[in-house]
C-alpha cells in the first residue's frame, strides 16, 4: 500500500507534505512491532494512523482495539485495561478480560494516553517491558502479545517535568513519534476538506452542496481552527443544515465562526491552568463581594448618622470601616463578649488552595476519595495537588 492508497482506504483528504510524511512513516513502521506515539492537537485525525499501521502489519487479521483513556473513570481504568478476578472488588461477580487480553496477537490503540493515572502507567510499562499483565485482584502475571500504539494531545515532556507522566514510560512509548499537523498549517487542504464535507452533507440530507464566495473562502483559509478537522466538519454541517442559500457569503461565515484573536497562539491544552483560572475567578468574586459589603456598611453608617440615632451609633465601633494593615477588623460591641471577625487578604491563591485541601483531608482523616468529593475535584487532580504542595 502506498500513500495515495492509504488516503483512499481510510478517507484521508489533503496533500499537505507534513500529512503525507506522517502517512509514509506509518507505512514504513507497519511491518515492525515497535511502539508508536502519535502526537497532534485534538481533532487532527490521530485515530487514522494506528488503523493504517495495523492494516499493513502482520497482525491485520487479529484484533484491533481502540481505547480512549481519558473517557474511563480513574477507579475502573485498571479493570478495563487489564481485567479483574471474581470478587476483587464490589460488583466483580465474574472474571473479566481486559482490553489487553482481548487484543492478544493484535494491536491496541491507547488514545489520550497522557490522561492515564500514575498507577496505571506503571502497569502499562510492565506490558511494554515484559509483555505481562496482572489482573486486578490477582498476583499472577499473564503473558500477552500486543502491539501498542498511543496518541496524545498533551505535551508529554512537560508532563514528565511536572511529575504527571512517567519518564521511563514516555521513552518506551516514544520509540517512533508520528506528528500530525494542525489544520491551520495545511493550507489548501482546508478548502478540499470543506468540499468533501459539503458533499457528504449534501448526500445525507438530499440537498445541493453549499459553496463559498471568494471572500468567505479566504477567511476560512486564514482562520486558525483550534478544533482542527472536527471543528471544520461541524462548521460545514451547521451551514449545510441552517442556510437556505447554497452560496455562503462572507458575513454568514463570520457570523458562524467563533471570533478568535489573530495574535492568539494555540497551545496544548493544560488542564491545571484551566483549573487555576477558575479559582482565580472564584476568589475575585469573593473579594468583590467583600468590597460591596464594605460599601453597604458605609452607606448604612451614614444613614444612621443623618437620622441621629445615637443609641445605634454608640453600639457600633466606627473602626469597622478603617483598614488596619493587611487585615480588616470588624468589632461589634455587645453586652458581654465582643466578637472579632478577621477578613484575610494577604493569602495567595496557592495558600488558599493548600489550606482548603489540608482542612478537607483532616476532616476526612486522610481519606483522599472523600476529600476529593468534598472539594469537587477528581482523585487524580487531588493526587497531583498533594505532590504540588508537598503534602
Amino acid at each position: 500500500m502506498n500513500i495515495q492508497q492509504a488516503k483512499a482506504r481510510f478517507g484521508i483528504i489533503g496533500n499537505c507534505p507534513k500529512l503525507e510524511t506522517a502517512i509514509n512513516v506509518s507505512l514504513q513502521v507497519a511491518p515492525t512491532d515497535i511502539s508508536i506515539l502519535v502526537v497532534g492537537e485534538s481533532g487532527t485525525g490521530k485515530e487514522n494512523i494506528p488503523k493504517i499501521i495495523h492494516q499493513n502489519s502482520q497482525r491485520k487479521h487479529n484484533p484491533y482495539i481502540s481505547v480512549n483513556c481519558g473517557a474511563i473513570p480513574e477507579g475502573t481504568i485498571d479493570s478495563e485495561l487489564f481485567g479483574h478476578e471474581k470478587g476483587s472488588f464490589t460488583g466483580a461477580h465474574d472474571n473479566r478480560k481486559g482490553y489487553f487480553e482481548s487484543a492478544h496477537e493484535g494491536t491496541i490503540f491507547l488514545d489520550e494516553v497522557g490522561e492515564l493515572p500514575i498507577a496505571s502507567q506503571a502497569r502499562l510499562l510492565r506490558v511494554l517491558e515484559n509483555g505481562e499483565i496482572i489482573k486486578v485482584g490477582s498476583s499472577k502475571t499473564q503473558k500477552v502479545n500486543v502491539r501498542i500504539i498511543a496518541a496524545t494531545n498533551v505535551n508529554l515532556p512537560e508532563a514528565v517535568k511536572k511529575g504527571e507522566f512517567r519518564e521511563d514510560l514516555y521513552y518506551r512509548l516514544n520509540t517512533i513519534s508520528i506528528n500530525l499537523p494542525a489544520l491551520r498549517k495545511r493550507g489548501d487542504d482546508i478548502s478540499l476538506l470543506f468540499k468533501k464535507f459539503a458533499g457528504d452533507f449534501s448526500e445525507k440530507y438530499n440537498t445541493p452542496p453549499i459553496k463559498l464566495s471568494e471572500e468567505a473562502l479566504e477567511v476560512i483559509l486564514k482562520y486558525p481552527w483550534p478544533g482542527n478537522i472536527r471543528q471544520l466538519r461541524n462548521f460545514v454541517a451547521q451551514l449545510s443544515i441552517i442556510e437556505k442559500e447554497r452560496l455562503i457569503s462572507l458575513n454568514k461565515v463570520r457570523n458562524v465562526l467563533p471570533k478568535i484573536d489573530n495574535n492568539e497562539i494555540i497551545k496544548f491544552h493544560d488542564e491545571s491552568k484551566a483549573e487555576l483560572s477558575e479559582r482565580e475567578i472564584l476568589y475575585k468574586v469573593l473579594f468583590d463581594m467583600k468590597k460591596d459589603l464594605n460599601e453597604l456598611k458605609k452607606v448604612t453608617y451614614n444613614l444612621i448618622q443623618k437620622e441621629g440615632n445615637t443609641e445605634i451609633l454608640q453600639s457600633l465601633n466606627t473602626t469597622i470601616f478603617n483598614k488596619q494593615g493587611k487585615e480588616e477588623k470588624v468589632i461589634l460591641k455587645q453586652e458581654k463578649i465582643p466578637q472579632t471577625i478577621n477578613i484575610e487578604e494577604s493569602l495567595s491563591l496557592f495558600e488558599h488552595e493548600k489550606r482548603l485541601i489540608q482542612k478537607s483531608l483532616l476532616k476526612h482523616k486522610g481519606k483522599r476519595k472523600n476529600a476529593a468529593s468534598e472539594l469537587g475535584i477528581s482523585e487524580r487532580t487531588l493526587y497531583r495537588k498533594l505532590k504540588e504542595f508537598g503534602l
